[in-house]
């Protein structure tokens, strides 16, 4: 498991070289407007948004699971606390196919748990690579 961090930058290159060095690793995903690294220690799984308008940086918060099953526990887990889950299967999301749990806190900020299944082309199923600005629902 490992934590993710979301954030929209209005320097995509700037911060790729920033967090690179930051982190002492290279990017691990790289795309138009978009940009990973998969941070052993700490672990951390930092996604990037290039986002010319800037505004908020944080665009959404989430932990990456490695099994489906570890989605299912989380968001159930959630459920049972009284928090409304969003589950989506197989979701076209990040340059990935994957498997969630969403949910919001009071303020809008989205959680997703989640497991990665298959690295798509497009930003989604059925887009460009460059035609979803900002990640998920």
């Amino acid at each position: 498991m490992r934590l993710q961090l979301a954030l929209n930058v209005t320097d995509l290159e700037a911060a790729i070289d920033y967090y690179a060095r930051l982190f002492g690793t290279d990017v691990a995903k790289r795309k138009p407007g978009y940009a990973n690294f998969e941070i052993a220690e700490p672990a951390l799984k930092l996604v990037l948004f290039e986002s010319a308008e800037g505004g908020d940086r944080l665009n959404h918060l989430g932990v990456e699971v490695f099994d489906d099953q570890a989605v299912m526990a989380a968001g159930q887990k959630q459920e049972a606390a009284g928090l409304n889950v969003e589950w989506q299967e197989e979701e076209g999301c990040c340059f990935a196919k994957q498997n969630k749990a969403v949910t919001y806190a009071p303020d809008g900020t989205m959680w997703e748990w989640y497991h990665k299944l298959e690295d798509l082309e497009n930003f989604a199923d059925n887009s460009t690579p460059a035609a979803a600005p900002v990640c998920c629902s």
